[in-house]
């Protein structure tokens, strides 16, 4: 069985068909999903809907949403830790991290919140869910700088693979999905075949990052609008890719990395 351990349940994307996206998904044999919320207005969403088809959820606020959010925006986030703190399906703190690709964020904003969800998911004693892009060595001295033991997964990892081994040095496992279907993906490909087993965890980040079957062009996707959405089914044969590159059948690839997503988020 599998772990979709990041998938946006939540998103507009799913709202014609979410209850049957979801069936989908356990046909497929995805027996768990963690859903990380983005910002403030779907914290209660995100839990709402982790309740409802037996789920589990993340609590924090985006690097791609800081620039938008409000002062006391970070309190909310420690009030709903705290209020549900007792609940099984909060699994993590998450979606937090650094985006250095996207242009027009403030790193300094970015920096503030992400430190401080850091000291939050230090205070709860949760793993996080981390953005990584273009900014690995900027998350990893942060987690060093609050001194976080709490460890989590680096979510669509995409760095080197010195950097690969300083997040499993600190507890964390890699998140692979979408990007490893595509033959071109080499750095990508090269990590997931070379680092330690224990480290390899699945995700698809539906509606978001597609297995190469599923990509559309931009041009394709303003002809086609949603034909590109990517879903937690996809898993498996996502993971196909992975179980190639490594010499595994399904079954092992499906027994490791769901072991590993238990690792990382205990809750599960």
């Amino acid at each position: 069985m599998w772990i979709d351990t990041h998938c946006h349940l939540d998103a507009a994307e799913f709202d014609a068909d979410r209850d049957a996206m979801v069936a989908r998904a356990r046909a497929a044999g995805v027996t768990q999903i963690v859903i990380p919320a983005v910002d403030v207005h779907n914290l209660a969403r995100v839990r709402e809907l982790a309740h409802e088809h037996g789920f589990t959820y993340a609590l924090g606020i985006h690097p791609l949403y800081v620039m938008n959010a409000k002062p006391g925006d970070l309190d909310r986030v420690a009030e709903a830790l705290e209020q549900h703190k007792d609940d099984e399906r909060l699994v993590a703190v998450g979606e937090i991290g650094l985006d250095f690709f996207v242009p027009g964020l403030d790193p300094d904003i970015q920096q503030h919140f992400y430190v401080e969800q850091l000291k939050l998911a230090k205070r709860a004693g949760l793993p996080v869910l981390l953005h990584v892009r273009r900014s690995a060595d900027k998350l990893l001295a942060g987690l060093r700088r609050v001194g976080f033991a709490h460890g989590g997964i680096a979510h669509a990892f995409n760095g080197s693979e010195q950097q690969a081994r300083a997040f499993i040095d600190l507890g964390f496992k890699l998140g692979f999905g979408g990007t490893l279907t595509f033959e071109r993906s080499l750095q990508i490909r090269r990590l997931a075949a070379t680092v330690p087993e224990t480290a390899l965890v699945m995700e698809t980040d539906a509606p978001d990052i597609p297995p190469h079957w599923l990509y559309k062009t931009a041009e394709q996707r303003g002809a086609e609008p949603g034909q590109a959405r990517n879903e937690p089914s996809e898993l498996p044969r996502i993971a196909e890719s992975l179980a190639q590159l490594r010499g595994w059948t399904a079954e092992h690839t499906a027994s490791v990395t769901s072991a590993n997503a238990r690792a990382a988020l205990p809750k599960l």
